[in-house]
């Protein structure tokens, strides 16, 4: 059995530190790199690539609403010509600091409130998908298992990344609960650990209302923000590996 794990790198911007990507990086398959829209600028994306790329890690660009006073996790209403200019603005962007770098995007996974939206609403996930398809439609597209966003991939002849968190808690719909609540992250790395295997070897995962939800995974995240990130990925990974489990980034193949 094979298994993705990615996370979110290249958040900084300017003076403003965030994450810790150096210890982390070891951990992952992929990498989804900030375009400079919700975090990241020009340096810390031309360097983030840099250490993917030392780390053998699938790069990916993590795009998001133009939005760095509230890190990308404000909506913003947007037509889906706006939605689709700026996923393509924001590849273009991480392509090119790839492309000098001997590399190439493997996949793209939306940021923050975009990702929601691309979640629930089809509208906007088509926008996604189609932009995606337009720019290359080699690439992964990483969305929440069962979500729309899934079906726009599917719908656009995408290959979609099913994608299960091992530090967030779930909602009895299948979604995620809002990190305004209390109990929405997993900073537990022993508790990651079981949702990680749950997710991995039985397919399901433990809503936060007790409910069995079924959720076939092709990657699993783990957030850079969680407190006791890299604790996390360590024991993920090492747990997983222990199951026999192959960690491999996605492909479009």
């Amino acid at each position: 059995m094979k298994m993705d794990l990615n996370a979110d790198f290249g958040e900084s911007f300017g003076i403003y530190e965030f994450g810790e990507d150096e210890a982390l990086m070891p951990y992952i398959t992929s990498a989804n790199i900030a375009c400079g829209f919700h975090g990241g600028d020009p340096m810390v994306m031309q360097r983030t690539v840099a250490l993917a790329k030392a780390h053998g890690a699938a790069l990916g660009a993590h795009p998001g609403y133009m939005d760095l006073a509230g890190f990308g996790r404000r909506a913003i209403k947007m037509s889906e010509s706006e939605i689709e200019s700026l996923l393509l603005y924001q590849l273009g962007a991480l392509a090119g600091f790839a492309r000098a770098q001997g590399t190439t995007l493997r996949h793209v996974k939306p940021h923050g409130a975009l990702y929601t939206a691309a979640t629930e609403d089809l509208t906007v996930a088509r926008a996604i998908a189609r932009a995606v398809t337009r720019f290359d439609s080699r690439l992964v597209l990483v969305g929440l298992a069962n979500s729309r966003l899934m079906q726009a991939a599917n719908e656009f002849g995408l290959s979609g990344g099913r994608e299960g968190f091992v530090d967030r808690a779930y909602k009895g719909d299948g979604t995620l609960m809002p990190r305004t609540e209390i109990s929405a992250v997993i900073a537990s790395p022993a508790r990651a650990v079981q949702v990680a295997i749950q997710l991995v070897r039985q397919g399901t995962v433990r809503a936060i209302d007790g409910s069995l939800l079924p959720m076939e995974v092709d990657t699993l995240c783990i957030h850079s923000d969680t407190p006791y990130a890299v604790e996390i990925a360590r024991a993920v990974t090492e747990a997983l590996r222990a199951e026999g489990v192959e960690l491999k980034a996605m492909s479009a193949e």
